[in-house]
């Protein structure tokens, strides 16, 4: 069966970093989006890595902080987040699918292929 699974998440100080891992069971991974929903917000699109066109794109909040990177021999795709602020506290998501990544945003979780459960992250002193 099919999974999407990620990893990493947890407790971290203002400042801190955390890297967060999605990795794919029995299917190959496409483009791959991170998501984020901080509670009572609405789930955000945090990035988008595609093979073919090779692009990346970021949400404006984690440029220069966040960097996301893959490794197709393990069919994964890693979010490392750097300076961590109480604002990047949330639920973290990866899915994969057909995406281009030009226009990312959290809409882009509704045309997705996998989906995986979430991984919480909080950022507290």
């Amino acid at each position: 069966q099919s999974q999407l699974v990620e990893s990493g998440g947890g407790l971290v100080q203002p400042g801190g970093s955390l890297q967060l891992s999605c990795t794919a069971s029995d299917f190959t991974l496409d483009a791959v989006g991170w998501f984020r929903q901080a509670p009572g917000k609405e789930l955000e699109g945090v990035s988008c890595q595609s093979e073919n066109p090779p692009r990346i794109k970021y949400v404006d909040s984690v440029k220069g902080r966040f960097t996301v990177s893959r490794d197709n021999a393990k069919n994964t795709v890693y979010l490392q987040m750097d300076a961590l602020t109480p604002e990047d506290t949330g639920v973290y998501y990866c899915a994969s699918g057909p995406f281009g990544c030009t226009w990312f945003s959290g809409s882009y979780w509704q045309v997705a292929d996998h989906r995986g459960q979430g991984t919480q992250v909080t950022v507290s002193s």
